[in-house]
């Protein structure tokens, strides 16, 4: 989904391949064995991103397909804190390596600078998709129409996905450059409480009442109103303009997220037995997640508010998850499952690139004549060739299925061919 994880995972396999002599490629082997297992972690992710992203029709969707309404969680509310967590343990990966191969600080610095900004820049560049308003008549009565209000300049959306694996990847690699892992703990420590003390103790200007008392209305937290004073409600995110869920405050928590999965890849990397390494993951998960849910009755479980409480279920989610593929792949050997999330994998950055731009073209840009409208062109595939033949969930999902498959075949292209697309 990132490209921070497209770079740091092509620079954490080329550690793992690059030793010169035999004792340096016994210490390398495990490493790359390790990494298929994150592959295909993160696979599974993007897969899950690209079926959720797009059902054929919003009216018609599977609960656990959905996003948690506010409080509460769904396994789609897990796909935006994995790519974070798995930021993270990529990160720590490709520090590692650059530093075995004699890349100084400012190096490294400047590396993360570079990366962290092109990732926040392709971030922009998507949410400004088109540029220009435009109507391109097609063959057939289609037309290519870009005229919809909040593309254009002055409707310019400043944050999302992108933008924040890009300010949290920054963050989360300059904090643990050179920081012990005690040190590396307190800051966690400090963002996740600093966070919850701030969205419940301070009063919220404009509404008479502290932060705990407005959690549960969406465009009355402290949150939104930091949001709507920065950037103008005519640069949150369309879906409210009161709110925005990739919010300034909210990306503090966010940031935890990927320091927590730095701290599990400095794990994962280390000397002790892999079998060890596993289960310690799995139970730190299981503690994380059980720490998540009872801290939830005080600061709830919240995607949109990215609370403290999402950040440690979530990351203890992640790390169980990962823990189970290490084991499934690493230990009984079971792998007949994974080339298609190895592929997926192995090209995050173009996947979510292109389903991003993919996606804007069928769902709002290219419309066709349809009982005397225009309408939206993955709505005219929907309706002629899945509505038909089956209940309006299957249906939709069918749809997001086929949407995966589709983009399984472009990953494989790519794939087949050697190419990665890299920042």
């Amino acid at each position: 989904m990132s490209a921070t994880l497209a770079v740091d995972s092509g620079d954490a396999s080329g550690a793992g391949s690059t030793a010169a002599s035999g004792p340096a490629e016994q210490r390398s082997a495990p490493p790359r064995e390790r990494l298929l297992a994150l592959d295909v972690f993160r696979g599974l992710t993007i897969a899950g991103m690209l079926l959720v992203n797009n059902p054929g029709t919003w009216s018609a969707i599977y609960p656990p397909l959905e996003h948690a309404d506010w409080n509460g969680w769904t396994p789609t509310d897990l796909i935006f804190p994995f790519f974070l967590f798995i930021v993270g343990i990529t990160t720590h990966l490709s520090l590692t390596s650059r530093r075995r191969r004699g890349a100084t600080d400012r190096d490294i610095v400047t590396q993360i600078l570079k990366r962290g900004s092109l990732i926040i820049l392709v971030g922009l560049l998507l949410t400004g998709l088109p540029y220009h308003e435009f109507v391109i008549h097609l063959p057939f009565g289609a037309q290519f129409d870009s005229v919809t209000p909040h593309l254009g300049l002055s409707h310019w959306r400043f944050t999302g996905v992108l933008q924040r694996i890009g300010v949290a990847y920054l963050c989360g690699a300059l904090l643990t450059l050179r920081t012990s892992v005690k040190q590396q703990v307190m800051i966690v420590v400090v963002l996740l409480f600093g966070y919850w003390f701030a969205m419940t103790l301070i009063p919220v200007p404009g509404q008479g009442e502290i932060g705990a008392l407005l959690l549960n209305t969406k465009d009355a937290t402290l949150g939104a109103w930091v949001d709507r004073t920065v950037f103008g409600v005519n640069h949150l995110w369309v879906g409210s303009r009161t709110w925005d869920p990739e919010g300034i405050l909210s990306t503090f928590p966010a940031i935890a997220t990927c320091i927590l999965g730095v701290l599990a890849g400095q794990w994962i990397a280390g000397d002790r037995p892999l079998l060890e390494r596993i289960v310690a993951l799995f139970g730190v998960g299981a503690i994380a997640m059980m720490a998540g849910l009872m801290w939830s009755w005080a600061f709830p479980i919240n995607k949109n508010l990215w609370t403290s409480s999402f950040v440690l279920f979530t990351a203890g989610t992640a790390a169980v998850t990962l823990a189970t593929c290490m084991w499934l792949i690493d230990v009984a050997h079971v792998k007949w499952w994974t080339w298609p999330f190895v592929i997926f994998g192995l090209n995050p950055l173009a996947a979510y690139v292109a389903e991003g731009f993919f996606s804007r073209i069928i769902y709002t840009l290219v419309r066709v004549p349809s009982g005397g409208k225009m309408i939206p062109l993955e709505t005219a595939i929907f309706e002629r060739g899945f509505a038909p033949w089956l209940p309006a969930r299957d249906a939709s999902l069918l749809f997001a299925v086929v949407y995966v498959l589709l983009f399984l075949w472009l990953m494989w292209e790519l794939y087949r061919r050697k190419i990665v697309i890299k920042l």
